[in-house]
């Protein structure tokens, strides 16, 4: 009796090592006439590890079986093909030896559905341009102020002082000379009185 029970709970006792069914090379399509998913061509082989195995050892004995770098998805024990579970660091891969542990009948023959493909490639993006760069092609898209433009497209006015001719010298030649200010203009007009047949009144220089 008490070997029995020994025997008894050496069995129901999970074994130090597990063991991957890894499917790679293949594609997973519906089954005719059900639709039912299944896993079709490629590879399919057995990797038995310790159950102590850390992800990245993992990954490291899954390129050396598949000779590649390989992404692992493994399916859940109740689930079906269309589910499959992304393993990405080790607590992804204690959760999934959990799973197997509850649903394994007994749990010595332990045996986890894994399938392998390449892994994704990254997509490197660009860094937005700098605050320095963006205000550099701001300023030189921007229009040149008016301060900084050349003389030669500035259009600029010159305005004349206002020029008068005075009486003549005698000789015929008119002289040029600024224009006298109101007040000495008006004090050398006098008002002369044309008649008083005419009734009007002329200004004429003195």
């Amino acid at each position: 009796m008490v070997g029995t029970s020994i025997d008894n709970l050496s069995a129901l006792k999970p074994t130090s090592t597990i063991k991957f069914l890894c499917s790679y090379g293949g594609k997973i399509l519906p089954r005719y006439p059900d639709g039912k998913l299944r896993y079709l061509g490629g590879e399919t082989r057995v990797l038995a590890v310790h159950r102590s195995i850390s992800f990245a050892e993992l990954l490291v004995k899954l390129g050396e079986l598949c000779g590649a770098s390989v992404s692992l998805r493994c399916q859940l024990p109740t689930e079906d093909l269309d589910a499959l579970v992304s393993i990405t660091c080790d607590e992804d891969l204690a959760n999934l030896i959990e799973e197997y542990d509850r649903a394994a009948s007994p749990p010595s023959a332990l045996k986890i559905r894994a399938f392998l493909s390449p892994p994704k490639s990254v997509k490197k993006i660009s860094p937005p341009p700098s605050s320095a760069s963006s205000s550099s092609s701001y300023t030189a898209s921007s229009p040149t102020p008016r301060s900084l433009m050349p003389v030669a497209d500035l259009c600029l006015r010159q305005i004349s002082p206002p020029m008068a001719f005075q009486k003549s010298t005698g000789k015929g030649i008119p002289h040029c000379s600024r224009l006298e200010d109101d007040e000495s203009l008006g004090s050398n007009l006098a008002e002369e009185d044309i008649g008083s047949d005419t009734g009007g009144k002329v200004w004429a220089k003195q």
